[in-house]
């Protein structure tokens, strides 16, 4: 496989990473991985995360596509492959209001994709999607007086998608209205739909220059927080961030799951591993995978 081990030295990483992971409370930590930062290839994804013995998958794009593009006749072979490796799907990833406030024509075309990936997830089986809470072109993320709009579709939304028993995981966006964890208390506070909540991404709240785990992160009900985005950065000679391999960068993750776990989060978490190496996005994922096992190991 592209960007992968040679056979004997994966095949002793795979053990040594095995035997981490079956110390795990897996009934507690339901841990997976975007499967495209791993392969665009479903199967090569599934056959990576069997080896590791982590049975979630996060779906965002597959073959080149996003999955809301996907036929359904293309997402049900994706569910055929994953039932055969024993993979659960713990979120749809869609681009569900990743973008200025719609009218007309345009908010038309969202409620089309909203119903698109609710369909695309009922086939992966899941209930739960990732969406946005909308991205300014003009980077004006500080109008409140786009907020009060931005509320009222998001109430639509998930009014809408309870209909079908969804839910709706927001997740923290830099360029976004909500980037960070103020923001989305903020979010949380006005639209108040029980099926509305946070894909809760501490390094992207870094990335906008909040501490997440000491300033974001205490702002949240933790009932609402859906799903976990998990993965490291490191602050640059600029002071801008950029994404590293677990265990090499700033973020306190071993901090961040012992907080989830003491406020009784039982949701789902994936690796989205963003940092990249020249061998590959896989090996970049095989190698952030291995420092947060460690990281868990300890929780």
């Amino acid at each position: 496989m592209t960007g992968l081990l040679p056979l004997t030295r994966r095949a002793a990483l795979t053990a040594a990473l095995g035997g981490l992971l079956r110390a795990l409370p897996l009934d507690e930590i339901k841990l997976g991985i975007t499967t495209d930062e791993i392969d665009e290839e479903p199967k090569t994804a599934a056959e990576f995360l069997a080896r590791f013995n982590l049975h979630w998958a996060e779906v965002r794009s597959v073959w080149g596509k996003y999955n809301t593009s996907q036929p359904v006749e293309k997402v049900r072979e994706i569910r055929g492959i994953f039932d055969a490796a024993k993979m659960r799907t713990s979120i749809v990833d869609t681009a569900f209001f990743r973008a200025d406030i719609p009218t007309a024509a345009a908010l038309d075309k969202e409620w089309a994709l909203l119903d698109s990936a609710m369909d695309r997830a009922d086939i992966l089986g899941t209930k739960l999607l990732r969406i946005f809470a909308f991205v300014p072109k003009d980077g004006s993320t500080g109008d409140t007086a786009a907020y009060p709009r931005s509320y009222e579709l998001l109430k639509e939304a998930a009014t809408h998608a309870k209909k079908r028993g969804f839910r709706l995981a927001v997740e923290n966006l830099k360029g976004g209205y909500v980037q960070t964890g103020a923001d989305s208390a903020r979010l949380l506070k006005a639209v108040s739909n029980d099926n509305l909540g946070l894909a809760w991404d501490p390094n992207n709240a870094a990335s906008c220059g909040e501490a997440p785990l000491k300033d974001g992160y205490p702002k949240l009900d933790p009932a609402r927080i859906f799903h976990v985005h998990l993965r490291d950065w490191r602050h640059k000679a600029d002071g801008t961030v950029e994404w590293a391999a677990v265990g090499t960068g700033e973020f306190d993750n071993l901090g961040q799951i012992r907080a989830l776990r003491k406020d009784r989060y039982q949701g789902s978490y994936t690796l989205e591993t963003h940092w990249r190496t020249p061998e590959g996005k896989a090996r970049a994922t095989e190698i952030s995978l291995g420092g947060l096992l460690k990281v868990i190991a300890q929780v």
